[in-house]
């Protein structure tokens, strides 16, 4: 078990890591996080290929607010970064 600092509170770099393994936890989102880091779900904007939520979203059979929360998750936890063009997020 990793030690913990005097205060009671484990190193900053485990705290990351328990949260990178928290969120992969769910099998859905770990489906999600597959497709975005095999970037399936591209999309063309500004001629940068970058996965796009609806496209992530259009290989499950959830609803796109199930995948935004999904995402919103892996966000949390530092394994994806999000960025809004218009009404579209990558």
């Amino acid at each position: 078990m990793p030690e913990k600092k005097g205060n009671g509170k484990l190193p900053k770099d485990t705290e990351r890591v328990v949260a990178a393994f928290k969120a992969l936890s769910n099998e859905t989102r770990l489906r999600v996080f597959e497709q975005i880091r095999m970037g399936l779900g591209q999309a063309s904007l500004n001629e940068e290929m970058r996965p796009c939520v609806c496209n992530v979203a259009s290989n499950f059979n959830i609803s796109l607010s199930t995948i935004s929360h999904h995402i919103k998750e892996l966000r949390n936890a530092g394994l994806v970064h999000c960025e809004r063009q218009g009404q579209t997020i990558l």
